[in-house]
C-alpha cells in the first residue's frame, strides 16, 4: 500500500469515529486531531494483537472472537488518547457500527 492510500484510510477512519460520537450512545464526541490520534492507536493495537496472536483473532478477523477484539481495542484506546471516553457498551456499539462501515467501504486491503 503507498503512503496516500494509508493517509486516505486514517482520515475516513478519523471521521467515522467523530461521527460515532454522535450516534453511539457511551461513546464521547472527539475533535478531528483527538479521532485521527485514535485511528492511529487503533490501527496500531490491532496490528499489534494481529502480530503476536494471528489474523483470525485481530481486530480485522471475521466473526465473534474478531468483533469482540475489536470492541477491546476501542474501549483500551481511551487509555491513549486524551479526551476520548468510552462505555464497554459504547465500545460493543462502535464496533458493529465500524464493521458496518468496513463491509461497504473497505479500509484494509484483503
Amino acid at each position: 500500500m503507498n503512503w496516500l492510500g494509508a493517509m486516505v484510510r486514517f482520515v475516513v477512519s478519523a471521521i467515522v469515529l467523530m461521527l460515532l460520537g454522535y450516534v453511539v450512545p457511551g461513546f464521547s464526541h472527539l475533535t478531528f486531531w483527538s479521532a485521527l490520534v485514535a485511528a492511529l492507536v487503533i490501527a496500531l493495537v490491532g496490528y499489534l494483537i494481529e502480530t503476536l496472536v494471528g489474523k483470525s483473532v485481530s481486530p480485522y478477523g471475521r466473526g465473534l472472537v474478531g468483533f469482540l477484539v475489536s470492541a477491546a481495542v476501542i474501549y483500551v484506546a481511551q487509555l491513549v488518547v486524551p479526551g476520548m471516553h468510552v462505555t464497554i457498551i459504547g465500545a460493543l456499539i462502535a464496533a458493529f457500527v465500524i464493521g458496518l462501515v468496513d463491509l461497504f467501504i473497505p479500509t484494509a486491503v484483503r
